[in-house]
């Protein structure tokens, strides 16, 4: 008579294990606010801080110490405009951070490719009125990302959720020659209640109605299936699904359809979830991550992005 239990012993159950994860898997967010000249903490993300352009090169030298291969960089500019001109500055935020990481190390620099954290109205695009402007806003996602890539990011990953995004920035970048620099794309974005956090973290809260218009309904699934396969026939070179535990069942079937590198983004309402809950004694942190970012990883995840990073580094990897 067969007994699941015979695997399931100290040792066995480790060798039988169907899905492996580890610290190669993880990518750790980082905010750098050009405003602040050390780290501050951000109050709705317990353990998360926004760091200034003269500590993140520490910051991201002692996640290489600790064996994290990856980091994805949100910007904070002193000023915002209309059209969200600071994200293309040579001498701007996320450009001055990845320079001052590669620099000191040798970390895989990934760069978030929005307008929503340089915009005065806070929309990930042009706006005219209070309608966001889809087409008009391409060419400047093509600006921005050449600009990204001329400061040495390794990797650009579009988040705007615009209709082409992903050609106009192919385009872009390999008319002015970085015909190798791969595009990440946030390819199936839900407009999620889950991004509550984030939005004090980058101060990138909009000015009027919501993102609903561009975001994913988070009822739709086929919808999801569309959204990456044009991505894809676009140019991308690696896909997203965003947030991760509330859309397993898209990763999974995104990842089997598909059969792309695939990323998924363990959003900031997870994270804060369970630090709240872990604060209060109702979960054990380090297993409640570990189950959830497992979780992930066997849905079909083959990276993801969670501010959990550096502490799995801390706690598993040592």
């Amino acid at each position: 008579m067969r007994r699941m239990r015979r695997l399931r012993v100290p040792g066995i159950r480790e060798m039988v294990s169907e899905t492996d994860l580890g610290i190669q898997n993880l990518v750790q967010p980082i905010f750098v606010d050009e405003r602040i000249t050390e780290p501050r903490m951000i109050e709705s993300m317990p353990g998360q801080y926004h760091q200034s352009i003269e500590s993140v090169a520490a910051e991201a030298g002692a996640l290489e110490d600790l064996g994290v291969p990856a980091v994805l960089l949100f910007g904070l500019p002193s000023t915002k405009d209309e059209m969200g001109s600071a994200a293309c500055d040579p001498e701007g935020v996320i450009q001055k951070a990845v320079r001052a990481i590669k620099e000191c190390t040798s970390l895989l620099v990934i760069t978030d490719l929005c307008l929503c954290e340089y915009t005065s109205h806070g929309h990930c695009g042009l706006v005219r009125g209070e309608r966001v402007l889809n087409d008009e806003t391409l060419p400047l996602l093509g600006e921005v990302a050449v600009s990204q890539a001329q400061a040495g990011a390794d990797i650009v990953a579009p988040s705007g959720m615009m209709d082409h995004m992903v050609r106009a920035i192919r385009t872009s970048l390999d008319w002015e020659g970085f015909a190798d620099t791969p595009i990440l794309s946030y390819s199936a974005k839900y407009a999620s209640t889950f991004y509550g956090p984030f939005r004090e973290a980058a101060q990138s809260g909009f000015a009027f109605g919501d993102r609903r218009g561009y975001q994913m309904d988070p009822a739709n699934f086929a919808e999801a299936l569309w959204e990456v396969q044009l991505d894809i026939e676009e140019g991308a070179d690696m896909v997203m699904v965003k947030p991760a535990m509330p859309y397993l069942d898209v990763l999974r079937a995104v990842k089997e359809m598909f059969g792309m590198p695939t990323a998924a983004y363990q959003v900031s309402g997870e994270y804060s979830m369970i630090q709240a809950a872990a604060e209060r004694g109702w979960l054990d942190e380090r297993a409640a991550f570990l189950e959830s970012l497992m979780c992930i990883k066997r849905a079909g995840a083959d990276m993801i992005i969670t501010y959990w990073a550096k502490e799995y580094a801390r706690q598993c990897e040592g």
